[in-house]
């Protein structure tokens, strides 16, 4: 029983083998049918998909020709279109040219004609030219008859005649002419003077003449006038500065024309601050002292200056002199930098002119130092500063270029032009000077100058800007109805060869003082 169900289950086993490979065999059949058919189903789109793309490229390139077609046809038409108005430009000039031509043609003709009718008027005018002589000849003779003059007195007489009336003619254009430069003259005086009142913007005589000391507090104000103002009189008697106290509250204001003056007394009166002891012994003693201290300021000043020049071989006196320019002012300009300045410009028109620049910068420096003096040496500044540098050892280029200044001396020397060309351009910037300033300046030097000339006097100030001059004189020369004339005399001087406004009171001080010590 167990084999017959053997032998049936591995008839079965077979029959399932066999029928699966039938159907493996069916399956394979199948899919290589229908992969046969996708292979061929996408050939056959490829090749409609290429003959699309074939059809596209035709068509473009079909319109790629068109449209080179239609570039070449439009530039050949715009070349014909060109050519075209070229031939009509040069047509109409051809049309132009030949019009012109026959103008020219007629125009030459319109010219002979005109010549020929010139030619004819020049004989007619000779013709009449010959008449004219005779007439005038006939007229001479008949003059001549009748005033019984010869040819030649009735040329002199005409001549004398003819004289007479161009110098009235003369003598009327000139004086047109005179009219009107002198009109415009008054305009262009109207123009500057319209100029500088927009440019003047402060009262510039109080900016240069005058100094403000600081004070603590107003209490010092008493002890600077002192019992019965003999602090103050002292002060100033010592200094030759007014001092101006006001009700401005802890300042005092320090007037002088004299800038070193006004200095010695502004260091001064601080320092006598400062101290607290203010009576006129210590005055004095303060200001013998702070002088001997600006001294030393004023070389200092110098010494820098020809330090930063880079020049050597100075003589210490003129190093001094040099220095007082820091203090002295010119048309509102401090001389020292306007010296320093124009030291520089000497130079570099020197080196361009292929000159010393050492030399051109010694020049510039010393050619305000007469300016220093001039207050104290009769003469314009430029020859006091010549004759200065010579006295002191400088070189006969240097004083001669600056002697030459403003045509004082002979300009012979190069140096002494190309001066005067770095002067005016130092000074002539719009604002750099201020001529009214420079006028009361001299004006109270010239009232200082008048006093001290005077034998016996020791020492004279201008002071209230030039409104008041105190003179100090020596006791023992001076009688009192001598210090009285003295008074009158100078006061007669000065209203006679100075210009002044208003009245200036002349006050003429006699002082003796004894001095004793008890041992």
């Amino acid at each position: 029983m167990e084999e017959m169900f053997t032998g049936q289950a591995l008839i079965v086993n077979i029959a399932f083998i066999v029928l699966g490979f039938f159907f493996h065999a069916y399956i394979t059949k199948t899919n290589a049918i229908a992969a046969s058919k996708q292979s061929k189903s996408i050939l056959d789109k490829a090749q409609k998909e290429a003959d699309i793309v074939r059809r596209e490229a035709k068509v473009q390139a079909k319109d790629a020709v068109l449209r080179a077609r239609e570039n070449s046809e439009k530039e050949s038409s715009s070349q014909r279109k060109d050519i075209l108005d070229l031939e009509k430009r040069v047509v109409g000039r051809e049309k132009n040219l030949s019009s012109k031509l026959e103008m020219l043609s007629s125009k030459d003709l319109q010219l002979a004609g005109r010549l020929t009718e010139v030619q004819d008027q020049k004989d007619v005018l000779k013709e009449k030219g010959k008449e004219l002589e005779g007439l005038i000849q006939e007229e001479t003779n008949r003059i001549e008859k009748a005033a019984n003059l010869s040819k030649d007195d009735a040329r002199k007489t005409i001549m004398t005649r003819m004289e007479d009336e161009l110098k009235a003619e003369a003598g009327g254009l000139i004086r047109h002419v005179q009219k009107e430069a002198k009109q415009e003259a008054e305009k262009k005086a109207r123009e500057l003077i319209a100029i500088a009142v927009q440019r003047y913007a402060a009262e510039t005589v109080c900016d240069l003449t005058t100094s403000t000391v600081s004070l603590v507090s107003d209490d010092i104000k008493g002890r600077i006038i002192g019992r019965e103002g003999r602090n103050i009189k002292s002060f100033e008697a010592e200094t030759g500065v007014n001092v101006l106290i006001d009700e401005t509250p802890e300042v005092v204001v320090l007037s002088s024309f004299d800038p070193i003056r006004r200095e010695v007394a502004r260091i001064a009166l601080e320092e006598l601050i400062e101290d607290g002891r203010i009576h006129p012994v210590r005055i004095e003693e303060t200001v013998a002292k702070v002088r001997k201290e600006l001294d030393t300021s004023i070389r200092r000043a110098g010494e820098e200056a020809l330090f930063g020049l880079g020049i050597t071989g100075v003589a210490p006196k003129l190093v001094q002199i040099l220095g007082k320019l820091k203090f002295r002012t010119s048309y509102k300009q401090n001389v020292l930098d306007h010296s320093v300045e124009a030291a520089h410009l000497l130079a570099i028109m020197a080196a361009e002119l292929g000159l010393d620049v050492k030399l051109a910068k010694r020049i510039g420096i010393f050619h305000d130092i007469g300016k220093a003096v001039d207050h104290e040496v009769e003469g314009g500044h430029a020859t006091i500063g010549a004759n200065l540098l010579r006295k002191h050892g400088e070189d006969s280029v240097v004083y001669t270029a600056i002697g030459a200044q403003h045509e004082d001396m002979d300009r012979s020397n190069v140096y002494a032009v190309l001066c005067d060309a770095a002067d005016a351009m130092t000074a002539a910037r719009p604002g750099a000077r201020m001529e009214t300033t420079d006028l009361y300046i001299q004006r109270l030097e010239k009232i200082e100058k008048i006093c001290n000339q005077y034998a016996g006097v020791k020492s004279s100030y201008a002071v209230q800007a030039g409104r008041e001059v105190r003179i100090m004189v020596e006791p023992e020369t001076f009688t009192d109805h001598a210090t009285q004339l003295l008074a009158r005399n100078i006061a007669k001087q000065i209203g006679k060869e100075v210009k002044v406004p208003g009245v200036v009171r002349v006050t003429v001080i006699r002082e003796m003082r004894c001095v004793e010590y008890a041992k």
